[in-house]
């Protein structure tokens, strides 16, 4: 835990690792709560319908219990995957504790999946069980012969067992609620998290049980020395993901702060507004994409009466405008950090004890050693681009890519883990995201960001989001385009380009200007809220080629 001060320096100096030998993940976030507070409230959970339920530790360690026994029960053994398909809920954050303290290896997966992502995730894998709900089923079971290694399916909600599946709530009512957590040593595995894969078959991260600390100083940093008193954390990301998984979930859970579940099928800002109003939700991981929608609310603290302590960010480049608007909207600085699935959260901002500077992604968290580096691993000076590396060994990184033994070398260039992003660090240690290698545009000589560009563009009043990709051209190498995403009820014609044209031309500098720019419905987006730029070109260059 970060031992507050006065300054960063102060703070970064006085983290030292105490990584034990054996920890174990589900004793971490649960059972030592259970037993030194068992009626402490664990889990908030509101439904579609807005019925609420409130968990204990306690009820979370006894659930647990019985998931882990029953796991056991159908011939699960130490070192087996266990695959997550569900919603946020109070099913998922048991089954993840089971498999921790059944020795097994947790793999979330996002319901919104479809055939070939989950049949890729669970082959790759070998998932020997997987839990589900009625839903994601059918799912399963129209890829289930490609799948020799799962031995069984629980599936929640499903009323009673029927052909190939189990029946969760049945088993569990079966099931022992006395269970000996396995002794697992730090370096175990713990958890497979699957990258995004925007490029190629997505890799499946393997994390140890030491991750949990690790990642703790990047959850209580930006959340400006979490916890405090009458905490309660909710995320709209959904859990599938490291970020809400570890970076919301599991961390809070830590430290005994009370979480919420509720996942929409479609965001919608007022009503995520509403929702953190009604639970007084004091901290949120929030992805920009989803600030940039609540932006829309007319007075959301006024008018809902939010009362925010903290707003942590991640995902994609925050910019000027959003913080901007985060301090006048809801009294609270936004902290943007930073970090990627196999190595997260290691550079944060925390107004708490700091200068936020606008578009920054903040200073190293402290215990994380975070450089820029050149292509032979040289450390660079002050203001030289370079790739975004971090310096291993570090308790969050992670121990390696599933099956995939040359990927996991190709991450690594002596002691630096390579984030495949590119950057800057000011005089201050301040750092500064270009762009991931392939995002970044090279336009008349220039090597520039989209991050400055989409930030000018969402100043203007009628953006709701944008994206900016570099498309060839035979004069300048590559000229900018911008994708907008207008606000509800705005018309995107000519004279609205031509606004919009005129407004960043007048606020950015002559080789960042945006060429031309296109109106679309929906920006292409991976499941964790980044705009997938890759895919905008490869359309545009396709078009080029037909003569579009």
């Amino acid at each position: 835990m970060l031992k507050q001060a006065d300054s960063y320096d102060e703070v970064y100096r006085s983290l030292v690792w105490d990584v034990p030998e054996f920890l174990n993940m589900g004793t971490l976030v649960c059972d030592r709560h259970a037993d030194d507070d068992p009626a402490r409230i664990a889990l908030i959970f509101e439904n579609e319908n807005g019925d609420v339920t409130q968990y204990s530790f306690q009820a979370l360690k006894l659930l647990s219990n019985k998931l882990a026994n029953l796991l056991q029960a159908q011939g699960l053994k130490r070192g087996e995957r266990v695959a997550i398909l569900l919603p946020q809920s109070m099913e998922t954050g048991i089954a993840h504790i089971a498999a921790w303290k059944a020795g097994l290896i947790s793999i979330p997966l996002f319901t919104l999946f479809g055939l070939d992502a989950l049949s890729f995730r669970l082959a790759d894998s070998a998932a020997a069980a997987l839990i589900t709900n009625t839903e994601n089923f059918e799912k399963i079971e129209e890829i289930r012969s490609a799948l020799p290694d799962l031995k069984v399916v629980l599936v929640t909600g499903a009323g009673s067992d029927g052909e190939g599946m189990i029946d969760l709530w049945r088993g569990l009512d079966a099931a022992s609620d006395a269970f000996t957590p396995v002794n697992t040593r730090a370096e175990d595995p713990s958890f497979i998290s699957y990258t995004s894969g925007t490029t190629g078959n997505p890799k499946g991260a393997l994390h140890a049980h030491r991750t949990m600390l690790g990642h703790l100083p990047g959850v209580e940093f930006p959340h400006e020395f979490f916890p405090k008193d009458g905490d309660l954390m909710w995320t709209p990301a959904d859990w599938a993901w490291i970020g809400g998984l570890m970076n919301a979930l599991m961390s809070a859970w830590y430290h005994g702060v009370p979480v919420l579940a509720h996942r929409a099928r479609k965001f919608d800002p007022e009503q995520a507004v509403g929702l953190m109003a009604r639970h007084k939700v004091r901290n949120t991981f929030m992805p920009p994409t989803a600030l940039k929608l609540i932006r829309q609310v007319e007075n959301p603290a006024e008018k809902f009466g939010v009362r925010l302590r903290t707003v942590a960010c991640a995902g994609e480049p925050m910019g000027a405008e959003l913080l901007d608007w985060g301090k006048e909207a809801f009294g609270v600085t936004f902290n943007e950090f930073y970090g990627q699935t196999e190595c997260n959260l290691v550079t944060s901002n925390c107004g708490r004890i700091m200068e936020v500077r606008p578009g920054s992604m903040g200073r190293a968290v402290p215990g994380h050693q975070v450089e820029i580096i050149d292509h032979d691993g040289n450390v660079l000076g002050a203001e030289e681009e370079g790739q975004i590396a971090v310096k291993s060994p570090d308790p969050v990184m992670f121990l390696e890519y599933w099956n995939n033994a040359q990927a996991t070398k190709d991450k690594f260039l002596g002691e630096w883990l390579l984030t495949g992003d590119r950057g800057t660090r000011d005089e201050d240690g301040y750092f500064w995201f270009l762009g991931r290698e392939d995002d970044v545009i090279t336009s008349a000589g220039y090597r520039i960001g989209p991050g400055e560009i989409e930030d000018c563009l969402a100043r203007h009043p009628a953006v709701s989001l944008a994206a900016c990709i570099g498309v060839p051209d035979p004069l300048r190498t590559e000229k900018i385009k911008a994708f907008i995403q207008l606000r509800p009820g705005t018309n995107g014609d000519a004279d609205l380009e031509r606004d919009i044209l005129n407004f960043v031309n007048r606020r950015l500098s002559p080789h960042e200007k945006p060429r031309s720019i296109e109106f679309v419905d929906q920006l292409p987006m991976t499941a964790t809220g980044k705009i997938k730029r890759k895919e905008l070109r490869d359309a545009e260059i396709a078009k080029q080629r037909n003569g579009g």
